[in-house]
């Protein structure tokens, strides 16, 4: 259960930053290029290339390589997967983490 914890406060942290949250907005329309993204954000190519490391390195973001391009594109289903952990740690249940550590009474 603690990886979930670890895996999920890395995806917190990749979109708690306002720009790489405005990133997966952008990219939840679907696939776009490197270029379309710099030219959006007005941000420099190192700027975004460790924006994106941080998307990818967490889960959510899927590059691929054409030619010299770069496209990103959400992870959907590491994105269900994220939100179905939020609302089963966001939600009572008989197996909360309360009940098991004797916090609860």
């Amino acid at each position: 259960m603690e990886q979930i914890y670890i895996d999920t406060a890395k995806i917190l942290k990749a979109i708690s930053d306002p720009k790489r949250l405005r990133i997966v907005d952008m990219l939840s329309c679907g696939e776009q290029c490197a270029c379309q993204l710099l030219e959006a954000f007005h941000i420099t190519q190192p700027t975004l290339s460790h924006d994106m490391k941080v998307l990818i390195e967490a889960g959510i973001v899927n590059d691929r390589r054409e030619g010299k391009n770069i496209f990103y594109r959400l992870c959907n289903e590491r994105l269900a997967d994220f939100l179905n952990t939020m609302q089963d740690i966001t939600t009572q249940k008989t197996d909360c983490i309360c009940k098991t550590s004797g916090c609860c009474k």
